[in-house]
């Protein structure tokens, strides 16, 4: 008998649901909050021509990224994987590193190496000027986005079947040719992925821009809820970015309707045979440099450098923020998995429409920008429970919904390599559902939830905009503490928190690399 013909168990199925209502009602109670206001006062509010500037920077910001990431990673990718480069697993690490590295945490280190008295200015006496605006929000982003698209590309081009090529280049095609006609079509997949998760990051982000001083949609929330009373037009103004994030999310799965790039031959795939770079050996190295000195090598000295500055009797606040981000982080990691597992188990166990609609919802709440989602958990808790406003609870719950949908992915991996006749045979020996779960499938899931714990906890930790307008007053984290000195130029004073908050990014991926390997 099939799994999705069986009754759903409630202790699976009231989890689930809670999980989605948590997810769907604070947004729609942010759209009814925006519809609280008169026609004319509504029309207004969307036709005002800052929407349309706050539109106009959010799309070329994003198609920025969106073109510098391509242009960067694509070659990169091809380098350490179709090239005769040497130390190709070295440079792969190295290359991957910048995504243990916030993009806030970035931006900091760009404004602390650049500018009167920066480190380039201290140790150099290159006084480089600080790029505010436009294309110091677009570097910033480019530099510690493109790993996502740089592992999206490395995983499409290992998996190509070198056959094409070879019988492209047998009908007289060049290499570059092949590439161009035969290489890149089948990447499509590999760009659209990683492209959107570029994309969702670019929507989504606050630390960078506002630290850049380039006003997209995402800082203007921020300041519209901040230093306004007019609270229906920052609801609106987080409608219009869900609605820019839902366009985006379209985009992709309309591109990917009908793709096919699976072989249809016999046998397994054979891996191409190394490119000689020969003279051009030489130019891929300031390539490969580059992202590896701009990414890893001058934040870190940037942090060092600051953090020799610091002063010493601000040293009880950052054992409170890493107290505090520690307090909010972990028990977030551990929420977002008791509400992940019941929608992983049912999309395995019980696949169904109503199953992929509800883990789709939490795919839902990590799409949707954080400020825009922490809006709508601030209209919904003064209105439905005003008691969890300005609450540690509620912090904890805004990280476990937004990050619900990193623990589902990897106990979802789990559940697959879990057989389900162990439960059937504790059921069949007298055990209720749970019971026989328990007992028989949950100890196989201890990797994945591991890895779902790392990754959640992780999320957390570095999260900016939802610990800026949940926080409880005076709550300070080391997200928080990094944006606040950068804002103001206190670079000294920010070098420890970003350090942490960097050691902590870098053993977290250290430890979800080594479950990899031993698996």
């Amino acid at each position: 008998m099939r799994a999705s013909r069986r009754p759903i168990p409630w202790h699976f199925l009231i989890p689930a649901l809670i999980a989605g209502a948590g997810v769907l009602l604070p947004l729609a109670y942010l759209v009814l909050r925006a519809f609280e206001a008169e026609p004319q006062t509504l029309a207004e509010l969307v036709l005002r021509e800052r929407n349309l500037r706050l539109l106009l920077n959010t799309v070329i910001l994003l198609v920025g990224v969106l073109s510098g990431t391509a242009l960067l990673a694509l070659p990169l990718a091809w380098l350490t994987t179709r090239s005769d480069l040497r130390g190709k697993r070295l440079w792969t690490m190295l290359l991957t590193l910048p995504l243990a590295v916030p993009g806030f945490v970035g931006a900091y280190a760009l404004l602390g190496a650049t500018g009167p008295g920066g480190m380039l200015e201290a140790l150099l006496g290159i006084n480089w000027p600080r790029p505010w605006g436009y294309w110091g929000a677009w570097g910033v982003l480019v530099l510690f986005t493109y790993p996502y698209l740089f592992l999206n590309l490395r995983a499409g081009l290992l998996g190509l079947d070198p056959s094409l090529e070879e019988a492209a280049q047998s009908l007289g095609y060049r290499r570059i040719e092949v590439f161009f006609k035969v290489v890149l079509p089948q990447l499509r997949p590999a760009f659209y992925a990683g492209g959107l998760l570029v994309g969702l990051h670019v929507l989504g982000d606050f630390g960078v821009v506002s630290l850049m001083r380039y006003e997209t949609f995402s800082y203007a929330i921020y300041l519209q809820y901040s230093a306004s009373f007019d609270r229906i037009y920052a609801a609106w103004l987080s409608l219009m970015l869900i609605a820019l994030t839902g366009g985006l999310l379209w985009l992709e799965s309309r591109l990917l309707a009908g793709l096919s790039f699976s072989r249809v031959g016999l046998g397994s795939a054979r891996l191409a045979r190394p490119v000689p770079l020969g003279s051009w050996r030489w130019l891929s190295y300031p390539l490969l440099l580059a992202p590896v000195v701009g990414a890893l090598l001058i934040p870190l000295a940037t942090m060092l450098y600051w953090a020799l500055r610091f002063p010493h009797e601000n040293r009880v606040s950052v054992s409170e923020a890493l107290a505090n981000s520690a307090q909010a982080a972990a028990p977030a990691a551990l929420v977002a998995v008791l509400l992940a597992l019941p929608l992983a188990y049912l999309g395995v166990r019980f696949p169904s429409p109503f199953s992929r609609l509800l883990e789709r919802t939490a795919y839902l709440g990590y799409a949707t920008p954080p400020l825009a989602f922490a809006l709508a958990l601030i209209f919904f808790s003064l209105r439905g429970a005003p008691f969890l406003y300005q609450t540690l609870t509620l912090l904890v719950l805004a990280y476990a919904l937004h990050f619900m949908a990193e623990a589902i992915g990897p106990m979802r991996s789990a559940l697959y390599q879990a057989p389900p006749r162990l439960e059937e045979a504790a059921r069949n020996l007298g055990y209720g559902p749970l019971q026989a779960f328990l007992k028989a499938t949950f100890p196989l899931l201890w990797r994945g939830v591991l890895a779902s714990l790392a990754l959640v906890f992780l999320s957390s930790v570095k999260e900016l905009p939802l610990t800026f307008l949940l926080a409880p007053v005076g709550y300070s984290t080391l997200a928080t503490q990094i944006w606040a000195y950068t804002s103001e130029a206190m670079y000294a004073e920010a070098a420890p928190y970003a350090l942490l908050i960097v050691l902590f990014s870098a053993c977290f991926v250290g430890l979800l690399i080594s479950q990899e390997r031993r698996k």
